[in-house]
């Protein structure tokens, strides 16, 4: 073995044991922050059903043994994931739109289609989110996700209604409806290589997609419809 080579299994080692020895709170909570970041960089680049426990491991450095000492499934991960990016959005949401004030629909629709725009990566884990995470995790750890979304949702449809002078309920219908018009145009299919090259094969091209265009046209219509305005 060369130097260098031992040295390198010299300083795993080192990292391992330095590992199995985490086992205050502080140390377990660094070790999830290092789980949700590993697991974070793969779905940025690979699809969701490409994405094991052994390929979130492997991103770490660690044994697969060792990552099961903190989660039991990928979807306790990319739960916990898609909560830190809802928390940001909603916070952006709240920050943007302050308590009373009187901004038009244009100006709803732009500031609202902006931060949709730079939370993209929210939008696609709430694509998987119904259908794939919620339905793969433990119902204590559901219940903690759904009341961390209702009470940043509900203050914000309260807010809502209020700059748009219309009851809460149908407030909450409009942010639904954005949310999955969002979630659902963040994970397009014309964006996935397969596609375009099926579409390339029989001579078609993939139509433009302008997130931020395309949102800021649908909360126009959805607000203006909301508000009762003909145009």
């Amino acid at each position: 073995m060369s130097l260098i080579a031992f040295f390198s299994t010299f300083l795993y080692t080192v990292c391992m044991a330095t590992y199995i020895r985490a086992r205050s709170d502080v140390h377990k909570e660094e070790r999830l922050i290092q789980i949700k970041q590993a697991a974070d960089e793969i779905f940025a680049c690979c699809a969701y059903s490409d994405i094991t426990l052994t390929t979130i491991a492997e991103k770490l450095g660690w044994s697969r043994a060792n990552l099961y000492k903190y989660v039991t499934t990928k979807e306790e991960i990319f739960l916990e994931i898609t909560s830190d990016k809802m928390e940001k959005y909603y916070t952006a949401l709240l920050s943007a739109f302050p308590e009373g004030n009187k901004y038009s629909i244009e100006v709803i629709a732009e500031v609202w289609a902006g931060i949709l725009n730079a939370h993209q990566e929210y939008m696609r884990y709430v694509s998987y989110l119904n259908p794939i995470i919620e339905r793969n995790v433990t119902v204590e750890r559901l219940a903690t996700f759904k009341k961390k979304y209702y009470d940043f949702a509900d203050v914000f449809c309260v807010r809502l209604g209020s700059m748009l002078n219309v009851p809460k309920e149908k407030a909450e219908k409009m942010q639904t409806d954005v949310l999955y018009f969002a979630s659902s145009t963040a994970v397009c299919c014309y964006k996935h290589p397969l596609i375009l090259q099926a579409l390339e094969k029989i001579g078609r091209s993939a139509p433009k997609w302008d997130f931020y265009a395309d949102m800021k046209d649908f909360l126009r219509m959805r607000l203006k419809w909301l508000a009762g305005e003909t145009q």
